[in-house]
């Protein structure tokens, strides 16, 4: 009797633990990774606009010079537009980014995730660019 009781309860144990939570899935792990590279920058979006500020105030006292060094001027007007793309770069892609799997197939969900990946480093290089070039003409 001991030894039956004993059994049922090692047997009941092994059943739970093989039906548990093997840990996160490829998808789960994946899904991490894209969120990563999203956080990595995403602290940056204020800087972003505060250094698009500071080229177009540039731009207005080169202007206001009436300086002849059009080039100058240029720079900062491309600097400030790159800085407000990698900001809008990334609300584009957080809007459409989707964290919930809804109906689809764990292959669906690979691709999509790959494919939101692609984005987000795109996104992700896009700032850390703009922010470098700021960081050089706004010395």
């Amino acid at each position: 009797m001991k030894r039956t009781i004993l059994f049922l309860i090692l047997s009941s144990f092994f059943v739970i633990n093989a039906c548990g939570p093997k840990g996160p899935s490829e998808n789960e792990l994946l899904r991490e990774e894209v969120i990563a590279v999203h956080d990595e920058v995403m602290p940056k979006m204020g800087q972003l606009k505060s250094l698009e500020r500071k080229a177009l105030e540039k731009v207005e006292e080169l202007e206001s010079e009436s300086s002849e060094d059009s080039s100058r001027i240029q720079e900062y007007k491309a600097l400030a537009y790159d800085l407000n793309h990698a900001h809008e770069a990334m609300f584009i892609w957080m809007r459409q980014y989707e964290p919930k799997d809804g109906d689809q197939s764990p292959e669906e969900i690979k691709k999509y995730l790959e494919a939101q990946m692609e984005l987000v480093t795109e996104v992700n290089v896009e700032m850390k660019e703009a922010l470098a070039k700021a960081d050089e003409l706004l010395k």
